[in-house]
């Protein structure tokens, strides 16, 4: 069974500015820590899921391709696809990575379904 770690820490950087123009939005400072969910997997890599751009990113926590990910409403093989080559290690499957965004998606749903009704 897969676990979502949620992070009771977490806090939101600013990303969104008002302009004369309207919002502008930056690419919030991405570490370690800015993660609000996340699924660990083996070697300290994991699927983290954050907000970015007024939706919820999702990609790997340890990346070599920097500011690898998708929003967590793609499929979760659109995200794994897109993502894949940020895996760092050989013995983490796909199946792992798919379980664990499906299963961020579905905290995100409920989230969401929760937050609807008030």
């Amino acid at each position: 069974m897969v676990q979502v770690e949620v992070n009771a820490s977490f806090l939101r950087a600013s990303d969104t500015f008002e302009s004369s123009q309207g919002a502008i939005a930056v690419t919030p400072p991405l570490d370690e820590g800015y993660w609000i969910y996340r699924v660990p997997l083996k070697h300290g890599q994991a699927i983290v899921a954050f907000p970015k751009f007024f939706t919820v990113g999702c990609g790997f926590a340890q990346e070599e391709d920097w500011n690898t990910n998708l929003p967590i409403s793609c499929s979760a093989s659109e995200i794994y696809n897109h993502i894949e080559h940020n895996k760092k290690y050989d013995d983490i499957t796909r199946e792992e990575c798919i379980a664990a965004i499906e299963a961020i998606q579905w905290v995100v749903n409920q989230r969401k379904a929760e937050a609807a009704r008030g």
